[in-house]
């Protein structure tokens, strides 16, 4: 008789009640402090990190076979929830695969990163630049935070980005260079799982299997960063941006698909370029992944992403600059421990109508604790 034990996605880990002694005791199985032996059965992606017995009292056993809570790896999907954003604030061309999966309720997250851009954009590619050329060094550090919101899982994060800035873009057909360094835009983000993906305490997550789930999110960036109204170019943003987005992930053994669509809508900057007035249209964007799970904590991801619109207008005067970009790339992680994890990633525009097409290449690392871990 079998009993099931915290298996992984796209398989079992097994204890099955072996007979004592005699023939018909099964290869592989391991002598209890009772005498009744169990035998492990190796399992595709599981998410107990080291496979422990404990033998005790099991009804349907007559053994007690547990999990030890104490050596569990728990996925953190799409943790680095604003890597893009840590770099350009949040945007419309962001790719955060993994967004939407699911994790414990209670668990905390604090990421720190490095990410290097390069191309026509400014700390916000939100805004076109003409003849850009600009290089910025980020660093971000992020805290995420696993929720329960009215028994559906979420989750809470907060970015503060730093950067130096250098290059040049044209003003007014005039090149003009550009060296600053300072705070970027802070930003928060909520997320919660509508459909697919309910909150669970860690001892009941590892029954948990995911087949679909539906999630959607809000992040907001604040008007915090570094700004001098007399340049085209800051870290800072000097405006309110707001992104709402809906996202679906479905699992297929190894593989996840995801895909989500979002809007990004601008408040007015009254102080652009010397007291100018800054309006911008909502950017609209779409991305999807093909995502491949290796083992426990060992996943890559190829992605892509394709937003539209975007058009400025300043004192009211249409700048003509309407966006329509692709961007692709990917990511790999893996853990280093029970508690640590480092991401690897990379972004290259393959298309850009107006000038602000870029390359971005990071890593971060995460550290977790809380949540039963």
């Amino acid at each position: 008789m079998a009993a099931s034990l915290a298996g992984g996605d796209g398989g079992q880990l097994a204890c099955y009640d072996c007979a004592p002694t005699g023939t018909d005791a099964i290869p592989g199985c391991h002598p209890s402090e009772n005498g009744v032996k169990i035998r492990f059965f190796p399992i595709y992606e599981s998410r107990v990190a080291h496979q422990t017995c404990v033998v005790g009292m099991h009804k349907s056993l007559g053994v007690n076979a547990v999990v030890d809570s104490a050596k569990l790896h728990w996925k953190m999907s799409g943790l680095c929830l604003f890597l893009a954003a840590a770099v350009t604030g949040a945007s419309a061309s962001d790719i955060e695969p993994r967004s939407y999966t699911n994790v414990p309720v209670g668990l905390n997250y604090l990421v720190a990163g490095y990410t290097y851009t390069q191309g026509g954009v400014g700390f916000s590619p939100a805004l076109s630049l003409a003849n850009g050329n600009i290089k910025i060094h980020s660093t971000f550090l992020s805290y995420v935070r696993s929720l329960d919101i009215w028994g559906r899982s979420g989750k809470f994060a907060v970015v503060i980005p730093e950067a130096s800035l250098s290059g040049q873009a044209d003003i007014d057909g005039e090149p003009r260079k550009r060296v600053t360094s300072g705070f970027g835009d802070p930003a928060v983000k909520l997320s919660v799982n509508l459909y697919g993906a309910p909150a669970l305490p860690s001892e009941q997550f590892e029954s948990y299997r995911q087949d679909t789930i539906v999630g959607a999110s809000v992040a907001v960036t604040a008007p915090g960063g570094q700004y001098d109204p007399k340049e085209l170019v800051n870290l800072g943003t000097n405006r309110w941006t707001f992104k709402p987005d809906i996202g679906v992930s479905k699992k297929w053994g190894a593989f996840t698909t995801e895909i989500s669509a979002s809007a990004l809508f601008f408040s007015d900057n009254t102080d652009y370029l010397q007291g100018k007035l800054l309006q911008q249209a909502p950017i609209y964007s779409f991305q999807g992944h093909a995502i491949y799970n290796f083992a426990p904590e060992f996943w890559c991801s190829l992605d892509a992403n394709y937003y539209f619109g975007g058009g400025t207008f300043t004192d009211h005067t249409d700048d003509a600059n309407r966006q329509q970009n692709w961007h692709v790339g990917g990511n790999l992680e893996f853990a280093v421990n029970r508690q640590n994890t480092v991401k690897l990633f990379g972004y290259t525009g393959v298309y850009a109508r107006t000038g602000n097409n870029y390359d971005n290449v990071g890593v971060a690392w995460e550290y977790r604790w809380g949540g039963g871990l």
